[in-house]
């Protein structure tokens, strides 16, 4: 929808952070008509990563874009998940809600990078502004917008500030929000490798010497295989050492693991992280800056709905800015911002809460967890419009 309503300038908005949620809400913002400058601290635009699960509601958002096309392509749908024993035997396959609407798959597997780099692609086609290897030092609001002072030294003007610089994100304390994330005792282990024969879904492992051994296919040929452990102190393992240790953590499952861990060699083709949970609780804006993705809320991947909850953020938020009268005054703009955390926060909260839940059973032990409910309840809210 392009604003075609009179404005004595343009509207301009800074957006901090390259990711899916920026990469998102930039490019429905240019496509709105708003003049958006996108800055990102990594040079090389953070085209990294292993894996990602996309479900139907990302999935929506990524039509709304109009990159579905080359995501459906680049990716590899399916429609169930299986849960299986540490020894490869499947007791129980379960129909995955089409939480984008049934013109959608339930979810899509890709190669992170290659995500990445489509989403790249249509902020560079949308006519922003980009800026790599950039970060907004210092932000200085008053009564009419928001000066923002580069790294390079430069500075600009803008009528609001999207912060989506990520779990650790600089904006988010620099503007007076002290929430911060904190380890939920579990870490993965992530590599991307070839695709064996006969995965056509996720399969998850519950137990053995690992909370969770599962994978995910991401394209014809590959897949993306991960393992969940208890977190352990970081400078305790070697970099150096990162395919042995995966394969080892590996050995014990059965199925098609065995040739998952033959093919895990290169140390620097495995990514160790901790799960955290973040939650800012209240306002997720102060003034003329807001956060939004893992800048904002951020949990365990336990339900794979990280980047949805990222990418309907950037969609939500981009209505408001695109359908509202005006936000030129302060106070309309907080009204704005306000109703944007309302319509969020419920939702996200019980994303949050579902995959803590279903941590904290793996953690404590649960052997009658009611998985398949839980994940089931949450994935019918989800199909549910945002």
């Amino acid at each position: 929808m392009t604003d075609t309503r009179p404005h004595s300038r343009p509207r301009t908005v800074l957006v901090i952070g390259g990711g899916a949620s920026g990469n998102a809400v930039t490019v429905l913002l240019r496509r709105a008509g708003i003049a958006v400058d996108l800055i990102e601290a990594r040079p090389d635009w953070n085209v990294l990563g292993s894996g990602i699960t996309l479900q139907g509601n990302a999935l929506r958002v990524l039509r709304e874009l109009g990159v579905w096309e080359k995501v459906r392509e680049s990716g590899y749908a399916f429609d169930s998940v299986g849960l299986a024993t540490p020894d490869g035997q499947v007791f129980h396959v379960q129909q995955d809600i089409r939480t984008g609407g049934e013109d959608l798959p339930s979810t899509i597997g890709m190669q992170r990078p290659r995500l990445q780099e489509i989403l790249c692609e249509a902020v560079l086609t949308s006519g922003a502004t980009v800026r790599l290897g950039t970060t907004a030092d210092e932000l200085v609001q008053d009564g009419t917008g928001v000066t923002a002072r580069f790294s390079d030294g430069t500075e600009g003007r803008y009528d609001l500030v999207i912060a989506a610089d990520g779990l650790s994100s600089r904006t988010r304390a620099m503007i007076g929000i002290g929430d911060k994330p904190e380890p939920t005792g579990m870490a993965i282990w992530r590599v991307a490798v070839p695709r064996p024969a006969g995965v056509e879904r996720t399969d998850l492992a519950y137990g053995g010497p690992c909370y969770i051994a599962g994978y995910c296919p991401t394209g014809e040929n590959t897949i993306y295989a991960y393992l969940v452990e208890a977190n352990r102190d970081r400078a305790s393992i070697d970099p150096a050492s990162y395919a042995d240790e995966m394969r080892r953590l590996a050995a014990p499952y059965g199925g098609v693991w065995p040739e998952i861990a033959a093919s895990i060699t290169d140390p620097a083709g495995v990514n160790y992280t901790w799960f955290d949970r973040l939650l800012v609780e209240g306002s997720w804006h102060r003034g003329r800056v807001v956060l939004i993705g893992d800048a904002a809320h951020a949990c365990p991947p336990t339900l794979a709905q990280g980047a949805a909850m990222s990418l309907e953020d950037a969609s939500i938020l981009a209505e408001l800015l695109s359908t509202e009268e005006s936000w030129d005054s302060a106070d309309s703009l907080d009204d704005l911002l306000t109703r944007f955390h309302e319509r969020r926060i419920g939702r996200v909260r019980m994303v949050v809460d579902a995959s803590m839940q279903l941590g904290q059973w793996q953690l404590d032990g649960v052997r009658d967890a009611d998985v398949p409910g839980l994940i089931g309840r949450t994935m019918s809210v989800l199909k549910e419009t945002p």
